[in-house]
């Protein structure tokens, strides 16, 4: 019996969503909570990692146990054992051939900024950018990411020795949506790499405060190649918003 599930987190005291030798992730508390609700060990696949800092709305996962007592029980008995920083939101028996990674079509995350100055309140949710953003220049920068292109510029290496098959990722959606004091950069795609989002979103961050041109965006896209001026907004304005599947 396969689960699909769905869950929420305040990433700011985890490493990450992937399982780490001698660190707190997301992933090592469900399983573990899993495993005291079904009383042996019990590991789960996600659709993907969040680095440390990154916070989710959905993330989803899949686990292979026996539950009779259907999805909303299931919740429920894992909300009786998980902290209050992880919630799951759903759960859904599935297909023996779901698999929550490969079978995600795309994923959109939202990297969250502040104009001005951020409150203690928000500090750890968002990025504060200086009030004078060009938001004209943000949009047009953000525009020229669209399409099908080679992102090796926006990518960075996990340090594991493993290489990407391809650094070629077709973007959907980049789009600007204002929310009072809050400005949110909207990317969806076929797939990201490692700290992709955040580097797309220190990129044209830069641009709209005129600390890199609309051209520059054009020259990294079109030589493929990772510069110093290339820098990876804070993880605290990431979140994963939303897995799709066909």
């Amino acid at each position: 019996m396969r689960w699909k599930c769905t869950c929420s987190y305040d990433g700011s005291s985890y490493a990450g969503w992937q399982k780490q030798q001698g660190q707190t992730s997301v992933q090592q508390v469900i399983e573990e909570v899993l495993t005291t609700l079904f009383k042996e060990p019990a590991f789960i696949q996600g659709s993907g990692r969040t680095d440390a800092g990154v916070h989710a709305l959905e993330q989803v996962f899949h686990f292979d146990r026996e539950w009779r007592h259907g999805g909303e029980s299931l919740v429920k008995a894992l909300h009786a054992l998980l902290p209050k920083s992880i919630r799951v939101e759903s759960a859904a028996e599935v297909g023996d051939d779901f698999h929550s990674r490969f079978s995600a079509v795309s994923k959109r995350y939202r990297y969250c900024l502040k104009l001005g100055e951020a409150d203690p309140f928000q500090w750890a949710y968002c990025w504060p950018v200086p009030a004078s953003l060009d938001l004209n220049l943000l949009g047009a920068a953000m525009q020229k990411l669209l399409g099908k292109h080679d992102f090796a510029a926006f990518a960075s290496s996990r340090g594991n020795g493993l290489e990407y098959e391809t650094t070629v990722r077709h973007i959907t959606e980049a789009k600007v949506e204002q929310d009072s004091q809050y400005l949110n950069l909207m990317f969806r795609a076929d797939g990201f790499m490692y700290k992709m989002v955040r580097s797309l979103a220190g990129t044209v961050v830069n641009v709209g405060l005129g600390r890199l041109s609309l051209e520059a965006v054009d020259r990294l896209l079109e030589s493929a190649e990772r510069i110093p001026l290339v820098q990876a907004a804070p993880a605290k304005g990431l979140y994963l918003e939303k897995v799709f599947y066909s």
